[in-house]
């Protein structure tokens, strides 16, 4: 982090204490400190059961901060509607700002060191953090609450990486164990790949010096055309040869 910055924590709860949070974020603003409530959706639809970002602005507004001025940004406004919220939000006018994923980059507010990210199962790792690198951008230590709508146990995981960790390079691993990189010959991006023994994060050291003697193998016989190379070439043309034609003729 860079030199003068306060220390953000990060915390999960469940719906249940959805009460505890609004008092929470109402005494920081009473400090004089603003706040994010981040939304999966813009609008609510009738087939899932989630937050919206338009409906939630409108019970903030009228009832849990009425007596702050309380903004809404999403990426189906139109871009110099949004930039005028955010610019009242940076000018401190608005106080609390309810918002979709837009405000995930660009947007600089010393201010406002608190986010509270809504059905927070439903953002992957990666999102999450990038999200909550919104606040603690000043000298004050930051908040950010995650709240959990689901109790699926792959996102409860999820989402204690990030109670435990702000380090980007943590979560990553965090990411690729829990989600797998997806395929590496093909479109899938997420899953495992079609290794038989390795896993790609406990065996990471052998898996390295695996991919220097691939190197030098290509690198000495691009082809594979040498006799002690064949079985290989078979395996290879076997697993991967109909999606990428990976060797001429074969």
């Amino acid at each position: 982090m860079p030199p003068g910055r306060g220390r953000t924590e990060t915390r999960c709860v469940d719906k249940q204490g959805w009460g505890e949070v609004i008092e929470f974020v109402r005494g920081r603003l009473a400090a004089g400190q603003q706040a994010y409530f981040v939304y999966p959706l813009v609008a609510e639809t009738a087939n899932q059961q989630l937050t919206a970002a338009q409906a939630a602005f409108e019970e903030l507004s009228a009832r849990d901060f009425r007596e702050h001025q309380v903004g809404l940004v999403h990426g189906q406004m139109p871009a110099s509607q949004q930039e005028t919220v955010m610019g009242r939000f940076r000018s401190g006018e608005i106080r609390l700002l309810a918002a979709s994923t837009v405000v995930e980059v660009g947007l600089d507010v010393p201010n406002a060191n608190v986010m509270v990210i809504v059905n927070a199962e439903r953002f992957g790792l990666a999102q999450l953090h990038q999200l909550r690198g919104r606040v603690g951008r000043g000298k004050e230590d930051a908040v950010c609450i995650l709240v959990a709508g689901s109790k699926s146990p792959v996102a409860a995981e999820r989402l204690r990486v990030l109670t435990q960790t702000n380090d980007g390079f943590k979560i990553a691993e965090a990411d690729l164990r829990l989600r797998g990189p997806g395929e590496f010959f093909g479109t899938r991006q997420h899953g495992w790949p079609e290794l038989k023994i390795a896993d790609l994060v406990g065996d990471h050291d052998i898996l390295r010096l695996a991919r220097r003697d691939a190197f030098a193998m290509v690198q000495a016989d691009p082809d594979l055309t040498a006799p002690e190379h064949q079985l290989l070439r078979a395996e290879l043309v076997k697993a991967y040869g109909e999606r990428l034609a990976l060797i001429a003729g074969a």
